[in-house]
């Protein structure tokens, strides 16, 4: 009984607090929503499918895959261009706001639009460096262009992580890397997102603060750079920051208790507040990284991740829905509105985030 109690009073308060804000409890539902990016299944939307009506709910973003991870032979999202196309104009047309429609497109292993489906082939990050300035001018135009008519507005590229561990599995082995000088990482990368901004299609440089240099793959579970990580592995954001050419930048699951002695950088307020917001000066928007991969899903329950990510200055939170079991927007809002009342998120937090997302959806 008196935990019922105490319950209707901290909701009574926490209802009251909102209301002398300004803001009702749907108001603040749909600022969660906005923060939120989501996979799904489906090569076309409709009324009664759940992402349909999680947009009507003010979901910030998707994330589009070609194909269905547990089946490679099942199709995700991708059939070809025109279907594409309409799959994506129906998103849009869905939602009250611009809906960031986002992809993983980087070019070599990495690329969702493949040119069996009639999309442009793009070399790996390593060739391309190799090839000069003059081609990878011309390759990430052609893969800019493909985006834009296909009605993507975010590519989840380039990567800007250095190739120093020559037996990284997950980013230097795959040539996902333009290289282990930052110089020539930042030329080819700077390439890659002046082409994308002449679509006004949004960039996104990853993986922060660096996965260049880690043994393990975080896809798979815990990730320590510690020993391995070095400073000159922050150049890359360092020059996009100070030049103000970057829009987003989605953080890393690696550990390196040099930075923080607890916490993942996707968790980290030392990492992703104190070390890019106040020591690098970075404004735009900070993503995570998918949050249901194993190096986070294996030592933190939804609640946990919630709350550390926002709390460290994470302002949109990547579900892709790929590699465990779908989690819902209504669980997303759901757990982080509970975590708002029992104010262990501070509604500002909250504010704050939807107010640069707002900034970001005023470029494309």
């Amino acid at each position: 009984m008196q935990k019922k109690v105490l319950v209707l009073v901290v909701l009574f308060f926490g209802l009251n607090l909102f209301a002398n804000n300004g803001y009702s409890k749907q108001d603040i539902e749909k600022m969660i929503a906005k923060m939120v990016v989501l996979g799904f299944h489906g090569e076309k939307v409709n009324s009664n499918d759940e992402i349909y009506k999680d947009i009507k709910a003010g979901l910030g973003g998707v994330i589009l895959f070609d194909k269905d991870p547990n089946d490679k032979n099942k199709i995700k999202n991708v059939r070809d261009k025109e279907q594409l196309k309409n799959l994506n104009s129906q998103l849009q047309a869905v939602s009250k706001q611009k809906l960031l429609i986002s992809i993983d497109q980087e070019g070599g292993i990495v690329q969702r639009l493949k040119s069996d489906a009639g999309f442009v082939n793009t070399p790996k990050a390593i060739d391309v460096a190799l090839k000069g300035e003059a081609f990878a001018k011309q390759t990430y135009k052609l893969l800019a262009k493909d985006l834009k008519e296909s009605g993507i507005n975010v590519d989840f590229a380039p990567v800007v992580d250095l190739a120093i561990n020559k037996n990284n599995k997950v980013i230097v082995t795959r040539g996902r890397s333009f290289g282990e000088n930052p110089k020539e990482v930042i030329k080819y990368s700077s390439i890659f997102v002046e082409e994308l901004k002449k679509q006004k299609v949004i960039s996104v440089l990853k993986h922060f603060p660096g996965h260049g240099s880690s043994l393990a793959d975080s896809h798979l579970g815990f990730v320590d750079i510690t020993k391995t990580w070095s400073e000159k592995e922050l150049e890359p954001y360092k020059y996009f920051i100070k030049n103000n050419k970057v829009d987003m930048i989605m953080t890393a699951h690696v550990f390196n208790k040099n930075l923080d002695e607890t916490y993942p950088a996707t968790l980290s307020y030392e990492i992703n507040t104190k070390l890019l917001r106040y020591k690098l000066g970075f404004d735009g928007v900070l993503i995570s990284d998918d949050l249901q991969m194993q190096a986070i899903s294996k030592h933190y329950d939804l609640k946990q991740t919630l709350t550390l990510a926002i709390n460290s200055g994470v302002n949109m939170l990547l579900f892709a829905n790929q590699l465990a079991k779908p989690i819902t927007l209504k669980q997303i809002v759901d757990t982080v509105y509970s975590q708002i009342l029992s104010e262990e998120i501070s509604l500002e937090t909250i504010i704050e985030a939807n107010k640069k997302i707002d900034s970001l959806l005023s470029k494309i």
